[in-house]
């Protein structure tokens, strides 16, 4: 009685948004956050799926790898709609998503190059978009390793050093300098090429002939060339 008396004391303006009455989220339509239940054992299939609803970026991270997974079972099968040409079904069974994989120099930089030089491995992916540190950094990384440090290191230290921090990596300026001493002959003969046979060198060109250079299984080019180029 008393706490209904202290709402009516409440003044209207205040009392319609405190107050106000909630709407049904258990409509079906709203998934209830759980976290995985480690007493069941782990079960990396059953643990991925539950990162969609654990909430905050784990479900970010399940949502994206539950478009995957859609994207990499999915056939022009799978739709009722087709032209004429497309009604074999042998034909419509082939036809799958073609997979673009998009990385900036940074993710190279970093040990997500491994993930990434796996997927070009094995054929998982048709396409990939990069930036010209996605492709540097991979090469440099064949030639010297980067090393794990802090954010919070200062510039002028490591400058002082012969040190370049990305984020929280470490990369010596020997290692820039291995790439240079490594990829100017290389550039060179490809001018010649250039000039004596007209090859005409397009971006995914000389990304080819990189990673055919570099002739490293490290490297997400070499395997870019291997799978992709041939």
């Amino acid at each position: 009685m008393g706490e209904e008396v202290r709402k009516e004391n409440l003044p209207e303006s205040v009392r319609s948004v405190v107050l106000k009455e909630s709407e049904r989220l258990d409509d079906g339509l709203h998934a209830k956050i759980e976290g995985y239940d480690f007493n069941k054992g782990v079960n990396y299939q059953e643990l991925i799926k539950s990162m969609a609803f654990t909430g905050f970026q784990a479900s970010n991270l399940g949502d994206a790898i539950q478009l995957v997974n859609e994207m990499l079972d999915w056939r022009l099968s799978d739709e009722d709609d087709c032209s004429e040409e497309e009604r074999d079904m042998a034909y419509r069974e082939s036809v799958r998503c073609k997979l673009f994989l998009g990385f900036t120099s940074n993710l190279i930089s970093s040990g997500i190059r491994d993930i990434i030089r796996y997927l070009l491995q094995h054929a998982m992916v048709d396409v990939v978009v990069t930036t010209a540190g996605g492709v540097e950094e991979d090469l440099v990384k064949c030639l010297a390793p980067t090393y794990k440090g802090e954010f919070s290191l200062p510039g002028a230290v490591l400058r002082s050093k012969g040190l370049n921090r990305i984020g929280n990596l470490l990369v010596p300026n020997d290692n820039y300098c291995k790439f240079e001493d490594w990829i100017i002959p290389i550039f060179d003969q490809m001018l010649d090429e250039q000039s004596s046979q007209n090859v005409l060198w397009t971006p995914s060109k000389v990304i080819a002939r990189l990673g055919k250079e570099i002739n490293d299984e490290s490297s997400y080019l070499y395997w870019a060339y291997k799978v992709m180029f041939k």
